[in-house]
């Protein structure tokens, strides 16, 4: 479908990059690249870290890249151009954890209006709420609260003894199910969901801790600059309020103990990718692609898939580091050029 009714192209004519996970299946990716090679007669094909390429459109070469997709929140620490896969961390906290929590909320909670009944309990009007749906109430009425604000709805949610107090919740909002069903969605659900991506549990993980615990790990002489880059991509990163909490919690966590002592710094930043978080990664990948030198050294070719049988990670010692596959002064273009720079 993408070749022949969105892009109408030749395969044999388009070298293909692959933006993936550090996490994807090494299965996944032979068999693709069997169904390329074979089917479609690529030239070549390059699978490219989504963390790494993320940095390509901002040109930098060092940063800590958080990615909080649908199914998990992955971190992972480049410097220099170059993954560092030991101080990767995952957690299984991400748009598909946020959807089964507020489907249960909605079905414990929430009314619906028919045509022929008020107020009636959501259970007897549809036994589950489909994921499309689900997805949209988050899209549209959920949001990260601050700081504070988020400690004393955690605080209210787990009280065991009656004294914490549940902040003032925002507006009910009416939810369109169809031309005659209306979701009443309580204004508690909107911004308590949410909070499940901040919530620290048995082992004191959460989103925030990710970037913390994985800069612990770093080589020391890269924590600072790694601190000062930080690049936050993904779909569950553009509810509001996302950006602003996650910093607020880094910068709370890192006074404690655990973290003082081990990070010098409290200075954090995080930059501001010229395009939405969840297609960031897809943009650097094809700012790489239409870098036709650099592609044809990363990539694996046809002749050589067919002689070995197999695909070479992108952090096979064999390849050379990006910024020695080209003279930077006459072939790269304005953002290549500051990418692999020593400047930040």
């Amino acid at each position: 479908m993408l070749y022949f009714r969105h892009l109408l192209v030749n395969p044999r004519d388009r070298r293909v990059v692959l933006i993936e996970s550090v996490l994807s299946p090494s299965h996944f990716r032979e068999t693709l690249t069997r169904v390329l090679f074979k089917y479609f007669e690529v030239p070549s094909v390059l699978f490219a870290p989504g963390h790494l390429m993320s940095l390509m459109t901002l040109g930098i070469n060092s940063a800590i890249v958080l990615d909080c997709g649908y199914r998990e929140t992955l971190v992972l620490p480049i410097y220099e151009g170059i993954p560092i896969l030991s101080c990767w961390g995952a957690l299984p906290l991400g748009g598909k954890a946020i959807h089964k929590e507020l489907e249960a909320q909605l079905l414990e909670q929430c009314t619906a209006d028919t045509g022929t009944a008020k107020e009636q309990s959501l259970p007897s009007v549809m036994s589950t709420v489909p994921e499309e749906i689900v997805e949209d109430i988050k899209v549209r009425v959920c949001f990260v609260s601050d700081l504070e604000r988020g400690l004393k709805i955690q605080a209210a949610r787990f009280n065991i003894d009656g004294s914490s107090e549940r902040p003032a919740p925002p507006p009910d909002v009416d939810y369109p199910l169809d031309g005659q069903k209306i979701l009443h969605v309580k204004g508690a659900i909107r911004d308590s969901v949410v909070e499940l991506l901040f919530e620290q549990d048995n082992e004191e993980k959460s989103v925030a801790t990710l970037i913390l615990d994985s800069l612990v790990q770093c080589p020391i002489d890269t924590r600072k600059q790694l601190s000062e880059n930080i690049v936050v991509i993904g779909g569950t990163a553009m509810l509001p309020g996302f950006l602003h909490r996650l910093m607020a919690e880094i910068r709370s966590l890192v006074e404690k103990p655990k973290y003082k002592e081990a990070l010098a710094t409290k200075t954090f930043r995080v930059h501001n990718p010229p395009a939405k978080p969840n297609s960031v990664g897809w943009l650097g990948g094809a700012i790489f692609g239409a870098l036709q030198d650099i592609l044809g050294s990363r990539s694996v070719s046809k002749e050589y898939y067919n002689q070995t049988g197999r695909i070479p990670d992108w952090c096979c010692l064999n390849n050379p580091p990006l910024e020695m596959m080209f003279d930077v002064g006459k072939s790269a273009p304005p953002m290549m050029k500051r990418a692999f720079s020593t400047e930040k």
